[in-house]
């Protein structure tokens, strides 16, 4: 009896020694894998280090800020104070080259200059107007005599040289975010014939709307109706400059149109509002 039992017992051993052996010999594709983690693709903005940023000023009076009775420096001191507050942005160096009476043949002029090309060269954000000048040219030519056809003629010329504007432009700098500023009408104290001069003002400022889309980086900005009366003006020079008050306003609109335009776009991701 004691020799069954003890028979009984090393059969149980065995049978429990070859359960754990086949437990461990277990084949691999019977363990059931590890899923791996998926990480969605992640990209860090460009605006997330600020950088400082050159901010170029060019163009005529309305840059240079001619009219301000406050002598903050017109929309385009204003506007570089904002960007101060843009995302992307470290610091901002401003260099307003804009000059008073200046016409588009004279900006072609002051870009052959190589100081001016090296600024140029360096701008992240080049604020424009252009064209006030070459309009007055022809109202104070034709004072006593003003026709519509002179400003198509001149309309014809100053389409060819907005084109050679942004062509030496892009030459030196094809990065820069380049705002231009609309034309708007003064002249109601020089002529009554408001509507038909509202049309002449309206088709030059489609010429430089197109060039500003079709460039792909820049930016118009209308202010026809900032200054459709004389509230917005300077009175006590002349009826042409805007005031402390129509500056103001003419910076809200290129904040206001810049956004529209779609800033972080047009600067290739580097800046945002």
């Amino acid at each position: 009896m004691r020799r069954i039992l003890m028979l009984l017992i090393g059969f149980s051993l065995l049978f429990l020694m070859a359960s754990c052996h086949a437990s461990i010999l277990k084949p691999a594709n019977s363990v059931t894998e590890r899923e791996q983690p998926v990480f969605e693709e992640w990209e860090i903005s460009k605006t997330f280090v600020p950088e400082n940023i050159q901010v170029v000023g060019l163009g005529d009076s309305l840059t240079q800020g001619v009219g301000d009775e406050l002598k903050v420096g017109g929309y385009f001191t204003r506007l570089t104070t904002a960007i101060e507050d843009w995302k992307g942005v470290k610091g901002v160096e401003a260099n307003n080259l804009a000059k008073r009476g200046r016409r588009s043949d004279q900006l072609i002029k002051q870009l052959e200059d190589p100081e001016i090309q090296n600024v140029v060269q360096n701008a992240d954000v080049i604020f424009l107007t252009i064209g006030g000048n070459d309009l007055m040219k022809i109202v104070k030519r034709d004072l006593l005599d003003l026709k519509e056809s002179s400003f198509y003629k001149e309309l014809n010329n100053y389409e060819q040289r907005l084109d050679e504007i942004f062509g030496m432009v892009r030459g030196l700098n094809s990065d820069a975010v380049i705002v231009v500023g609309g034309l708007y009408n003064p002249l109601s104290i020089v002529t009554d014939d408001v509507d038909e001069f509202e049309n002449i003002i309206n088709d030059w400022n489609e010429a430089i709307e197109v060039r500003a889309v079709v460039d792909g980086k820049s930016c118009f900005v209308p202010l026809t109706d900032l200054f459709n009366s004389n509230e917005n003006m300077v009175y006590h020079t002349d009826f042409f400059h805007p005031n402390a008050k129509g500056y103001e306003q003419m910076a809200n609109r290129y904040i206001e149109s810049i956004d529209k335009c779609g800033l972080l776009e047009l600067s290739d991701g580097k800046l945002d509002m």
